[in-house]
């Protein structure tokens, strides 16, 4: 036990060797919660149609409390509409999803062991796709209504989670370079299967529904749409900041996660499965969004080191507040005209993935 507890400190000790101490984490996570809120405000208030900021706090008073607000109620219908309908469940969809796929990426990486995954490595949202487009294109699943779209989009991604699940399996354990590479071909195939879908059928106004969709987008959002996602993403980031310490471990090694006591086959599929359940969820709300799960918790790690008891809660607010403000600009820098979010993500996310990798080569030629 002894000999556990002292590999369990040099081990500590090692991710804690760039990482601020705990006071300097206490004020970046309060100067990160208060960037949150006004970040939240604002995005509110800013859009195509002028919302006064006074209506933001005083409509949602009024939601809550309702007559016991005593609140004048001085504004009129559409202004109610588009604060409350509209732009609020949007804007709270926006910070679930981000910081969702933010904590889903440094799960991912610490799974894969490999600082380039991101939540579409392992084909999660392009089996997502499939059954979306076809949802959009010919009615599957339309019998559910308003969640026909969601519930087809939840059962791709889950289904080709099982699949990548059976292809990275050997002997009864999740092989890593299997889990990658398999998550990549089946990406690319179910990729190559959705562009036929979308070239075979439908009418012009569900081809361009279809694209929208693959692109991600958060124009959809409703506050019954909210309670899911959000109730998903708060468990799923709880379980994954409860064992922190088995991230760390399996992030450094399968033997040094041995040496800590940790059960690594055992945690793998934990971790695959919550990360594929966590990304089901957000995609069949949102979209394909990508990048936002690679970018964030190398923006996190720079900031506080890579103890993933501080990476997971940076990176959940950086991803919410990153997402919120990439929707702001897809819906205001061509309004009336709105851009898919995914677009977006991907323009800031290309160049920041070749600065990580020109960083990377220069660090190695440092270190050489």
């Amino acid at each position: 036990m002894k000999t556990k507890l002292s590999k369990d400190d040099a081990i500590n000790k090692k991710l804690s060797a760039c990482t601020f101490s705990n006071r300097r984490f206490s004020l970046i996570i309060t100067a990160l919660l208060a960037l949150l809120i006004l970040s939240t405000v604002l995005c509110i208030i800013l859009g195509p149609v002028h919302v006064e900021p006074r209506f933001t706090w005083r409509i949602l008073l009024h939601q809550i409390l309702g007559d016991r607000s005593s609140l004048e109620v001085d504004w009129d219908k559409s202004q109610f509409i588009i604060v409350w309908l509209i732009r609020y469940p949007r804007v709270l969809l926006g910070l679930v999803v981000g910081a969702g796929l933010a904590v889903v990426g440094t799960g991912l990486q610490a799974l894969t062991r490999n600082q380039l995954a991101d939540p579409h490595l392992l084909g999660i949202s392009s089996g997502a796709s499939v059954t979306a487009v076809l949802s959009i294109l010919f009615g599957v699943f339309s019998a559910f209504g308003q969640y026909g779209l969601s519930l087809s989009a939840f059962i791709g991604a889950l289904g080709t989670m099982v699949l990548v699940y059976f292809i990275a399996q050997e002997n009864g354990r999740v092989i890593t370079t299997r889990l990658v590479l398999g998550g990549v071909a089946l990406s690319m195939t179910l990729g190559g299967v959705t562009n036929l879908i979308v070239t075979m059928g439908g009418s012009e106004a569900g081809i361009r529904s279809a694209l929208q969709w693959m692109l991600g987008s958060l124009s959809s959002a409703s506050w019954e749409q909210l309670p899911i996602p959000a109730i998903v993403m708060l468990l799923g980031t709880a379980a994954l900041f409860i064992t922190y310490r088995s991230l760390n471990g399996i992030l450094m090694g399968d033997d040094v996660a041995v040496s800590m006591g940790i059960n690594v086959v055992r945690y793998r599929k934990f971790l695959l499965i919550t990360t594929s359940v966590i990304t089901g969820v957000l995609v069949a709300v949102s979209g394909a969004i990508g990048f936002i799960g690679l970018m964030v918790p190398h923006v996190s790690r720079m900031i506080v080191g890579a103890d993933n008891r501080k990476v997971i809660p940076v990176s959940m607010l950086i991803g919410a507040i990153f997402t919120i403000w990439m929707d702001l600009l897809a819906r205001t820098v061509a309004a009336p005209s709105e851009f898919p979010i995914g677009v977006l993500t991907s323009i800031v996310g290309g160049p920041f993935f070749i600065w990580m990798l020109r960083k990377k080569k220069r660090s190695a030629a440092g270190r050489g």
